[in-house]
């Protein structure tokens, strides 16, 4: 008899984590090397960068279904061995990013500025948003369109490609970002310019890899309704973060300039370090939806226990590292003194999370791998309401600064991980059977 919580290799979960950590890590890194860039610009550049980074970040979070929905339900035609139509998954959803991409591009150039005075409350900083936002906004379809083909190369266990076309744009745009800003004399601006030109490089690589599938093009759209029907828990969960960190972006930018700048950096690294541990998630998504697709319950339990061990590993980990150069790191994102004598106020929240957040993302990557996203839903929508905004909030009435909005988000996701916990442990999850046909 097959025991329960049956494991696979460790080198079938790294072999696919590893690869995913370097798509995951590539577009945080890319955006950490701006920071820095823009950051010797001066506290309102960087402050500018800050609210503009997050809006547009809203983008591809709010939309994160383009990838994880085409992965969950990819990986359970991949395993029940019906590769065609997991990968006519990933035509459909790139279909859907590019209409939702276009019209995003479109209304995010009417509501640019509106948005960011809404959310910086001074001027100054509202206008050097603006100015970058506008420009970054055309890299919409193109985010998307990678989101998809991120979704559907990861349903089938395909990592090397993504990795390699991820690093391509953002490797040249990388280099190209400190060119346009200071040589080329563009600014703020230059930056913007470099997100959208890596941003164009990786979605035209991801298009490429589909035409040559050799499965049908067209739309079909009893397809792209099921998608939506997964991705419509997933936007609303989504919806749950982006209210915290634009809530938070507010709050930061009204108790001072130097506030929102040191908020940038540690939410920054605190983004890129979710995504280091979301490689873990990725795995799981694949390897629990690909188990679930072939019939075996078993595998699919096992591999969510060990991956859940895996992340409180690597999170314990990644909270030592970042204690240990909590005096050097900062001055490599800025120089000013004032941003810098507010990151302290932020970053033991961020190093001690650290463990948590590598089981809850673990555990996010098992749920959404067996398609039980509208738990996740749920818990994600009570936390943000019972934990983070409110906090954040009253950091805003009663002064609390950065520190009152990092314990929002530490009471956040102290309640995240008592749902995904107490969801893993009781199993219901774990439903076997794959998606109707979409070729």
């Amino acid at each position: 008899m097959t025991q329960v919580n049956e494991r696979v290799a460790p080198r079938r979960v790294f072999g696919l984590a590893v690869p995913a950590l370097g798509v995951l890590a590539a577009e945080p890194l890319y955006v950490l090397v701006d920071t820095a860039v823009v950051g010797h610009l001066g506290a309102l550049p960087l402050a500018g960068l800050a609210l503009g980074g997050v809006v547009l970040s809203q983008v591809s979070t709010q939309l994160t279904f383009l990838a994880y929905g085409t992965t969950s339900r990819a990986a359970r035609l991949h395993g029940a061995g019906r590769r065609a139509d997991a990968v006519g998954e990933g035509v459909q959803a790139t279909w859907l990013a590019l209409v939702v991409g276009l019209v995003l591009l479109g209304a995010g150039q009417l509501l640019a500025e509106p948005v960011a005075r809404a959310l910086a409350g001074d001027a100054e900083i509202a206008a050097q948003a603006v100015s970058w936002l506008r420009i970054a906004l055309f890299g919409t379809p193109f985010i998307l369109v990678t989101l998809a083909g991120n979704g559907w190369m990861r349903g089938v266990q395909e990592v090397g490609r993504p990795l390699r076309y991820v690093l391509a744009g953002n490797g040249i745009s990388a280099v190209l970002c400190p060119v346009l800003v200071y040589p080329v004399g563009w600014g703020l601006e230059g930056s913007a310019v470099a997100n959208v030109v890596a941003q164009a490089i990786s979605a035209s690589l991801f298009l490429v890899a589909l035409a040559r599938e050799r499965v049908p093009l067209r739309p079909r759209p009893a397809v792209v309704r099921a998608q939506l029907g997964l991705g419509r828990d997933l936007v609303l969960r989504s919806l749950a973060f982006q209210a915290c960190f634009l809530s938070a972006a507010a709050v930061a930018a009204r108790a001072s300039t130097e506030a929102v700048g040191a908020h940038q950096v540690v939410l920054q690294l605190w983004f890129f370090l979710a995504l280091v541990l979301d490689s873990l998630a990725i795995a799981a998504q694949s390897l629990v939806g690909a188990a679930l697709g072939a019939g075996t319950r078993e595998q699919a339990r096992g591999v969510a226990g060990q991956i859940t061990w895996y992340g409180l590993v690597f999170g314990s980990a990644l909270g030592v590292v970042f204690a240990a150069v909590a005096g050097v790191l900062p001055k490599v994102f800025t120089s000013d003194p004032g941003v810098l004598a507010q990151v302290p106020n932020a970053w033991w929240f961020f190093v001690a999370l650290q463990p948590i957040a590598g089981v809850v993302f673990a555990l996010d990557g098992v749920l959404l791998g067996a398609g039980d996203a509208a738990y996740l839903r749920t818990t994600t929508l009570l936390a943000a309401a019972v934990g983070f905004l409110p906090m954040v909030w009253l950091s805003l009435a009663f002064g609390w600064g950065l520190a009152g909005i990092w314990t929002g988000l530490s009471l956040f996701m102290l309640a995240r991980l008592v749902a995904v916990v107490l969801r893993w442990r009781a199993g219901a999850w774990a439903v076997t059977g794959a998606p109707a046909s979409s070729t």
